[in-house]
């Protein structure tokens, strides 16, 4: 990160003696120091508007969009006009990203590789990444347009944190088990497709904050106390 200009570092759950030994290690004793430390995924990206998750498509089965790894800058490049903020989540050395953990991602990023060997470790994919974004982001550098003074009435919308997404997906969710939708057994299932639907439509913070109004509606409605 530090020999391509990145300095936002959040780590999940580390391994807190392999923690500390890196933290004590000579060489971005700045980044390591400031580094956030979280205990899951999705407080780690609560703040995020576009999740990419990195992993190869062997044996999986993609269940999002998969973006090629040369194709990352130029996407960034359009998002980056409407305030996007974006995460890059890499997995563990040994498994990498587990597909609960890409429920959580908008996106699949890949590393074009040969056929026959299509993994690559940790340390190796992070500085593929981030030097392809460093270099092509600046080649796609272009002079800003003069842009007209922005009103409330015409000021574009935000797009919806993943942290307001999982707010909505865990309204939906026990709207769901209050309306009798399925059975308990599918509780995880039922989670697993809401995080990864609502990535899929992407709707911005303030569709966002409407459809959340209305499942609680719903909700209340479901759980309101009755008269005798």
């Amino acid at each position: 990160m530090a020999n391509f200009g990145f300095d936002s570092l959040t780590v999940v759950a580390p391994y807190e003696p392999h923690w500390r030994e890196a933290q004590s290690a000579v060489g971005a004793e700045d980044l390591l120091q400031n580094a956030t430390v979280c205990s899951t995924l999705a407080e780690a990206i609560a703040s995020a508007t576009l999740v990419f998750g990195t992993g190869t498509l062997e044996p999986r089965k993609p269940e999002q969009p998969v973006v090629s790894l040369p194709d990352l800058a130029p996407l960034l490049k359009s998002k980056g006009a409407h305030g996007a903020r974006v995460a890059l989540v890499f997995g563990p050395e040994k498994h990498g990203l587990t597909r609960d953990d890409l429920s959580f991602c908008h996106r699949i990023l890949t590393i074009p590789t040969d056929p026959r060997q299509p993994s690559m470790n940790l340390g190796q994919a992070v500085a593929v990444c981030l030097y392809e974004l460093a270099s092509r982001l600046q080649q796609l550098e272009s002079p800003p347009k003069p842009q007209p003074e922005s009103t409330p009435a015409s000021a574009p919308n935000l797009a919806a944190t993943s942290s307001n997404l999982d707010l909505l997906a865990g309204v939906i969710e026990e709207t769901m088990l209050a309306a009798g939708y399925s059975p308990r057994s599918m509780q995880a299932a039922n989670r697993h497709d809401l995080r990864l639907i609502l990535r899929r439509l992407a709707p911005n913070a303030k569709d966002t904050r409407r459809i959340l109004g209305l499942f609680r509606r719903i909700l209340w409605r479901f759980t309101r106390p009755t008269a005798d």
